[in-house]
């Protein structure tokens, strides 16, 4: 089937989750990992779709709450990048801060829980939307990185890539100044940082010039059309669909979700908080992820 391209775009201020006659149920991980082994008995080759809950404990933080609401000002925006030269010295202003972050976190349980499904064949493919590597750190051979991968920079001139480091070091010996500001980090090496960005010098394409933007797609960005084809095929050929760690507001996750309605697939979702796929899910598992995929593997 011909698959539509689709811009990222999290949900506008004025969609909600769907509403529930009563709060999700909370399972302990226990309950959650036995009914997890279950669903995983019955469909045992699933797609696996992975969401910022799955980093939060290698100390990534993630974007929203548990009802979906953002915790923090939205993530910078792809026009606006490329359009706007204050906004790129703000990204990459904060970057001295975030990216070191993202670069040494390792992976935690849950990354290695996944990769052991991989192992015992239960995996076709892990497509996350997070950009932090952490899956193939852990071990995942199978991988789709679909929103790309923070730790590579590309030139949007000439398409030259060169390490995220690179750039970071160039940046920081540009800009000796900004080396003492302290500030929280923020997802996908960002940082909660407000300061005068206007002396801060960028460091530009070294080939040509050109503005220099890390390989991962921001929002209002498109995901490239062949790595969705990919995983539509592999979700065809799989038993079924998990989700873990996304609240799915995020439609190019989302829709997953309805290709797996429209093959019949089944869909389950393990995330600590309520998701937009309330209404596809054959089962939601409101529960801590890293100690869930544990109970359940132990069951397997």
């Amino acid at each position: 089937m011909p698959v539509t391209t689709y811009r990222t775009r999290p949900f506008s201020s004025d969609q909600r989750l769907p509403q529930l006659d009563k709060p999700p149920v909370i399972h302990e991980p226990e309950q959650a990992g036995e009914l997890l082994a279950d669903f995983i008995r019955k469909y045992p080759k699933l797609l696996i779709l992975t969401g910022a809950g799955v980093s939060t404990d290698s100390g990534i933080p993630d974007y929203r709450d548990g009802e979906g609401a953002w915790k923090r000002k939205q993530p910078v925006q792809h026009q606006e990048f490329m359009e706007n030269f204050e906004t790129r010295q703000r990204y990459w202003g904060r970057s001295l801060i975030g990216w070191p972050v993202m670069r040494n976190a390792a992976p935690n349980p849950s990354h290695y829980h996944i990769a052991d499904l991989e192992l015992r064949n239960h995996s076709s493919l892990v497509v996350t939307q997070n950009v932090d590597g952490l899956h193939q750190k852990a071990g995942t051979h199978g991988v789709s990185d679909l929103h790309g991968r923070a730790d590579e920079v590309v030139c949007m001139s000439c398409s030259h890539r060169c390490p995220r480091d690179d750039v970071h070091e160039r940046c920081a010996d540009l800009n000796p100044d900004f080396g003492h500001y302290k500030a929280d980090t923020a997802p996908d090496g960002d940082a909660d940082l407000e300061v005068d960005f206007s002396g801060f010098r960028l460091a530009d394409c070294s080939r040509c010039g050109g503005i220099l933007k890390p390989d991962v797609v921001f929002f209002g960005d498109f995901v490239p059309k062949q790595r969705v084809q990919s995983a539509v095929e592999a979700l065809k050929a799989s038993d079924g669909l998990l989700v873990i760690g996304s609240s799915l507001m995020v439609f190019s996750g989302f829709r997953f979700c309805r290709y797996a309605k429209e093959f019949d697939k089944p869909v389950a979702t393990l995330n600590l908080g309520r998701t937009r796929a309330e209404e596809l899910a054959d089962l939601k598992l409101n529960a801590r992820i890293g100690e869930t995929l544990e109970a359940s593997l132990k069951r397997l």
